[in-house]
């Protein structure tokens, strides 16, 4: 397959394109700053520099790609402004290029908690509010879409193990090697396709969970 991911040089992504380019994938990542495109190329992977941002279409990246990951964030340190532009704005124009060039998979890193924005404190408010409605349109974009949100990130090493619940609302840790590795997986399994699910370190193998939603 070939995929690209949007924010191609954040920590998930990096993990994601290393193990998409392990499986002989070709895995394309969207970066910025030609800076980072030997990080991507050390890992087989292929950077592609576009400002996800600021450029008017994405389509000429998205073009020739299977499917299309976003995993861009504007990030903690960002304002509210960014977090529409970059979490929401990016992901719509994801979506549209997605649409515009024949590309129908849709892989969403999305957030615990966007479900109900409204309940989250003042400082995640807007964050939450962008992938709230990031995740609404993408669902209403009639592509094949996933949407995956995982619990709070760590470092610890991946462990393979997971838990998985379509019933919203929950709370838990899960290392980013595992979050890479099940959005891998989600590509690469069709029956995800419409399934939004909450992502947590647990104790079944990642097939077996993703198999089960």
């Amino acid at each position: 397959m070939d995929i690209l991911v949007a924010g191609g040089h954040g920590q998930v992504a990096l993990r994601l394109l290393g193990l998409l380019a392990g499986q002989g994938h070709t895995a394309r990542g969207l970066i910025r700053s030609p800076g980072q495109a030997g990080d991507l190329t050390a890992l087989g992977a292929v950077p592609v520099i576009g400002d996800l941002e600021n450029d008017e279409t994405l389509d000429g990246y998205v073009r020739g790609a299977d499917a299309v990951v976003f995993a861009a964030g504007a990030g903690p340190g960002s304002g509210a402004a960014r977090k529409r532009t970059v979490d929401l704005g990016g992901a719509v124009k994801l979506a549209d290029a997605a649409r515009a060039t024949g590309v129908r998979r849709y892989v969403m890193v999305s957030s615990i908690g966007a479900d109900r924005p409204d309940a989250a404190g003042e400082s995640m408010r807007a964050y939450l509010e962008a992938k709230a409605e990031a995740d609404d349109y993408v669902r209403a974009s009639g592509l094949d879409v996933t949407i995956v949100r995982p619990g709070s990130l760590t470092d610890d090493p991946g462990t393979g193990l997971v838990r998985v619940s379509t019933e919203l609302g929950n709370r838990g840790p899960v290392p980013r090697d595992d979050v890479a590795a099940v959005l891998a997986a989600v590509l690469l399994t069709p029956a995800t396709i419409g399934t939004t699910f909450e992502l947590f370190a647990g104790d079944t193998p990642i097939p077996e969970a993703l198999a089960a939603l």
